[in-house]
């Protein structure tokens, strides 16, 4: 299909880090994630970021405390930490979708590739029963709907502050599938028909 650039957008529990890792390995792409955040913290000078640290920043957005903490902590710059980490990770996902095909998993990814050629914004979201079902499942763990809803506020707080627009308006998005009623590999496989016929 050419050069293939497509973005997961993603409630929490919902089943799209599955979806996103199927499709990758159907297309013969990489797949990109968390690593994103690694490279982008290491590139600021944050190398020494644990995984604590790096959940914590995971979808933060920028404040004034951090604004203060980012000068404490001698980045050189009155950049906030938060908005360096964002600008940073939106010069990589450029960078990496400039080298070819590639799936993108959250990091506000269909905003920052929109004026791409060719990109498919998907939106993955599926009903709150079915989500602490399948998290707790993953996680092995009764997590609670209360988990899920403060993932997906800040999620969508991040996505909004970053990106101006609306993280539940579909129509910042191509596609969106609720999972709870399709499999992952059937999602994966309606996701690419689409794009097929959309071509």
């Amino acid at each position: 299909m050419g050069n293939t650039l497509i973005t997961i957008s993603r409630q929490h529990g919902s089943g799209g880090k599955k979806v996103a890792e199927i499709l990758a390995d159907k297309l013969g792409v990489w797949y990109y994630n968390r690593e994103i955040l690694y490279i982008a913290a290491d590139r600021i000078g944050y190398d020494s970021f644990d995984e604590a640290a790096m959940n914590e920043i995971n979808y933060k957005k920028a404040s004034k405390y951090m604004e203060g903490l980012s000068i404490m902590m001698g980045s050189g710059s009155h950049i906030p930490v938060y908005n360096q980490m964002f600008q940073e990770q939106s010069k990589i996902i450029k960078k990496l979708a400039g080298y070819g095909s590639g799936v993108f998993l959250g990091r506000c990814a269909d905003y920052v590739l929109k004026d791409e050629p060719g990109v498919c914004s998907v939106y993955l979201y599926a009903d709150e029963e079915y989500r602490v079902k399948h998290l707790s499942e993953v996680e092995g763990r009764n997590v609670t709907l209360e988990e899920i809803k403060k993932e997906d506020k800040s999620r969508s707080s991040y996505y909004n502050y970053y990106t101006g627009r609306n993280w539940y308006c579909m129509e910042n998005y191509h596609l969106a599938i609720n999972l709870a009623t399709i499999e992952a590999e059937e999602a994966a496989d309606l996701i690419l028909d689409y794009m097929k016929k959309r071509k």
